[in-house]
């Protein structure tokens, strides 16, 4: 299935019914009288986040969604059938966006949430609504509602724990898959990752997401390479895991590039937790590591670790300090849900 994060939809809720002039007319019945129905509803078009699906790649083949309209209303007081309502089935993640690609509509996090996009027209009355001591036999009726017409913008940012920050050929891919059951490609050449990958990973009984993302190079924010197109994938994380190729000649300098590209694409990016990793260890000697580590700490101000994702050296303390930054994380999320609740009733 090919991966799909953005896509343009046009959508249009349902017209309301007309509301129907009509009297009543029956043999024998000496004193008639208006009986004309309300039109229904227009459908309208709502966006629900739905399991099972990890790609906006449906809206590639279908970007128009029109609600069904509302049937008019009849004689003999009969209200109008209500128009269905259609739904967007999107992941978990989906932020929408209006026209502008700029203003948030809603953000759908969880599965479940639904927002209405375009709410369908009203009926018009018929009528009999407008009978009165003063008119008996009314001869009007109102229209039903437009439905509304929209342009919006469907955007996927993936729900991950953590994060793959770095140069193409950092070893992302190939710690992906030494860690989880993802299988993505791993090749000696640059930009082998041309799309996002999710693998479940696990240590000491515990498990959590990681999303690897296309490599960033200099420049990324102004649209080199592949971009910053990737980098939405990784706001959502708790934490960064930052990995420099060891291999590299300044690997002071390739630290310094992606700290400056996530800080260029936004400041919530550039100040998220950040756990910096010296990768490929297994290709250098003990002085060159410690040398390097040492450059990377002094760059970063904080601890670096050191690994081969080839010969898994390093691996398990990487993953515990994941896990560590994720268990806080969520430990703060649960606090803050639970703030009102912890709260001590008021005593005179």
């Amino acid at each position: 299935m090919k991966f799909l994060d953005l896509a343009k939809v046009y959508i249009r809720s349902g017209s309301g019914g007309n509301g129907c002039v009509s009297f009543r007319r029956e043999k024998f019945i000496e004193y008639g009288g208006p009986n004309g129905g309300d039109g229904g509803t227009g459908g309208s078009v709502i966006a629900e986040a739905v399991e099972g699906l990890n790609t906006l790649i449906d809206f590639r083949y279908q970007q128009h969604f029109f609600a069904q309209n509302g049937q008019g209303g009849m004689g003999n007081n009969r209200t109008g059938k209500d128009g269905n309502d259609i739904i967007l089935r999107v992941p978990a993640g989906t932020e929408i966006l209006d026209e502008d690609e700029e203003t948030v509509i809603a953000d759908l996090t969880e599965v479940g949430d639904r927002v209405v996009l375009a709410k369908g027209g009203n009926g018009g009355w018929g009528n009999a609504r407008f009978k009165s001591a003063t008119n008996q036999a009314p001869g009007k009726a109102n229209p039903g509602q437009p439905g509304l017409d929209r342009t919006i913008w469907l955007r996927l940012k993936l729900i991950a724990d953590a994060g793959l920050l770095g140069l193409p050929n950092a070893g992302k891919s190939t710690f992906l898959s030494v860690t989880s059951n993802a299988r993505p490609k791993i090749a000696d050449y640059p930009f082998t990752t041309l799309h996002p990958n999710l693998g479940v990973v696990g240590i000491d009984n515990a498990e959590f997401v990681v999303a690897d993302i296309p490599g960033l190079i200099e420049g990324a924010s102004e649209g080199r390479g592949l971009g910053d197109l990737f980098l939405g994938h990784v706001e959502r994380c708790a934490v960064l895991l930052h990995l420099v190729d060891g291999t590299s000649e300044d690997v002071v300098g390739d630290y310094e590039t992606i700290i400056t590209e996530i800080s260029n694409y936004n400041e919530v990016l550039g100040d998220k937790p950040r756990i910096t990793v010296l990768n490929k260890v297994d290709s250098l000697l003990e002085e060159e590591i410690d040398e390097k580590r040492q450059a990377l700490e002094a760059a970063s101000g904080g601890r670096v670790y050191t690994m081969s994702g080839v010969s898994r050296e390093g691996v398990d303390t990487v993953l515990r300090a994941l896990k560590a930054e994720i268990s806080m994380d969520r430990l703060r999320i649960k606090k803050e849900e639970q703030g009102d609740e912890d709260e001590e009733p008021w005593q005179p």
